[in-house]
């Protein structure tokens, strides 16, 4: 099954989320530097909300998109009904933020172009940036805007 569902998903171009909460991303708890991320967006946007991978809730929508949740090689956000991966997901997120929507030039750039860049800083990520011990304790406001312990399918 994972095997079919990396080589659907291989160029991972955006494909449709039916069921899923719009404006949600996933991330690795456990990334420092998605952490950060999360972060960053968290103070530039009120609507955004996170499911970390670690959880079961996580794990169920990264397997649906056919991403290893043990080994994750991307990132998902959900904008308008639409999951975006890699790159795209990196610059759909920063359009919608206060300050960023200048990011959407980027897309401009081929997929084929961002995304072995994005692959690079994804398999570095834990040399480069540190990996938590345990997944992210989120901050107060963090804590509101993740749906880890909530039922998210069937939910728009």
């Amino acid at each position: 099954m994972r095997s079919r569902c990396r080589e659907i998903y291989k160029d991972w171009r955006p494909q449709p989320a039916p069921g899923w909460h719009d404006r949600l991303i996933l991330i690795d708890g456990v990334c420092v530097l998605c952490s950060s991320w999360a972060q960053f967006v968290i103070r530039r946007d009120e609507t955004f909300r996170f499911l970390r991978i670690q959880s079961p809730q996580g794990r169920h929508l990264a397997e649906s998109f056919g991403i290893d949740p043990d080994e994750p090689q991307t990132n998902v956000a959900i904008v308008g009904g639409t999951a975006y991966f890699k790159s795209d997901a990196a610059l759909m997120v920063a359009r919608h933020l206060r300050g960023w929507a200048w990011t959407r030039i980027l897309r401009i750039v081929p997929r084929s172009l961002r995304n072995p860049l994005y692959d690079r800083v994804a398999r570095n990520r834990y040399t480069w940036f540190g990996r938590d011990e345990v997944c992210l304790r989120p901050t107060q406001e963090m804590r509101m805007r993740c749906l880890d312990e909530v039922a998210l399918t069937g939910v728009s």
